[in-house]
């Protein structure tokens, strides 16, 4: 990183290492299988992102495994090449300014919703804290450019909700930080399990718009430690 400033180089270590930690969170939930899946955040201060390289095992992955990469997925510094998903990872930042960090897992259930092409509707009150309502559906798009980042950004736009599904993939979340896209990835798995349960019983009874904007806002602005 010689020539990255001495306090950016910084920046950019600190992120290797917050992202490389926030995979073993991918393990511990469940939400990925062998190489799959992958966790990035923007560098502060800089139009870089730091995101797994490719097919790398999880337990090899360190610090110093991680990619640091530009906003158009060009790589800066790292010895391996980024995740297949990096344009996806790098469209988004480009048009999502206040987006810190993004998420792509191959979780079980939310590839379930994703392979039906159907959005999850918002029949619980952890929807509505968490996403705000329904987790949309996105198109079906190839892996390797900006397609499934465009179809992404194209659905959050329309929607509250930091986790979409990608039709036939999966899902991708996003956070005012790598650590909150990883949250919404696992609270996205979890949602879309007990309402592929709640389906198997019956149809589930949806929440009133008016009262998942109230929940929405609550937990957003109320709930935890302030």
């Amino acid at each position: 990183m010689t020539s990255l400033s001495r306090e950016l180089a910084a920046t950019v270590k600190d992120v290797r290492r917050t992202v490389a930690v926030l995979h073993q969170e991918l393990v511990r939930y469940g939400l990925v299988q062998w190489t799959a899946g992958n966790v990035s955040a923007r560098v502060p201060g800089a139009d870089l992102m730091v995101i797994k390289p490719s097919g790398v095992g999880y337990d090899a992955l360190t610090p110093d495994t991680m990619v640091v990469c530009d906003l158009r997925g060009e790589v800066v510094d790292g010895d391996l090449a980024p995740s297949s998903d990096t344009a996806s990872h790098a469209y988004i930042y480009r048009h999502l300014p206040h987006v810190g960090g993004v998420t792509h897992t191959h979780s079980t259930y939310a590839v379930a919703w994703a392979a039906r092409g159907e959005a999850v509707p918002c029949v619980l009150t952890a929807m509505a804290d968490e996403f705000g309502g329904a987790i949309p559906c996105a198109p079906f798009a190839l892996i390797g450019t900006d397609a499934i980042g465009e179809v992404v950004v194209e659905a959050l736009d329309r929607s509250p909700s930091p986790a979409v599904l990608v039709e036939n993939h999966g899902p991708f979340t996003i956070g005012a930080d790598a650590r909150a896209a990883v949250k919404a990835a696992v609270m996205c798995e979890d949602v879309c399990r007990s309402v592929h349960l709640a389906c198997q019983l019956g149809t589930p009874t949806p929440i009133a718009p008016e009262d998942v904007a109230r929940l929405h806002a609550r937990y957003q602005h109320e709930y935890g430690q302030r």
